[in-house]
């Protein structure tokens, strides 16, 4: 149980920050040749875009990640806190 908690905990956050990671490098790209970035299309314009948090336009992602990342605590605390059977 606390291999899969450990892993529960850990994997989400790496997955998060993936595809964080993989929109910061378009937008970077896309400001670096002088456009700017409209979040919502996730496509580079010539006309200044609002921004739109990542929270906003994926709510799904971020908190089920997030609830994912809680349960595999839990299951890592609670796995510890059990004694093994002999």
């Amino acid at each position: 149980m606390i291999k899969l908690g450990l892993l529960l905990l850990v994997l989400p956050l790496f997955v998060l920050m993936g595809v964080y990671f993989w929109e910061l490098n378009d937008v970077r790209a896309c400001q670096l040749n002088g456009g700017h970035w409209d979040y919502i299309e996730s496509v580079c314009s010539d006309t200044q875009q609002p921004f739109v948090s990542w929270l906003q336009r994926s709510p799904l992602l971020v908190n089920g990640g997030m609830l994912v990342s809680v349960a595999g605590l839990v299951m890592s605390m609670v796995g510890l806190y059990v004694k093994r059977a002999k």
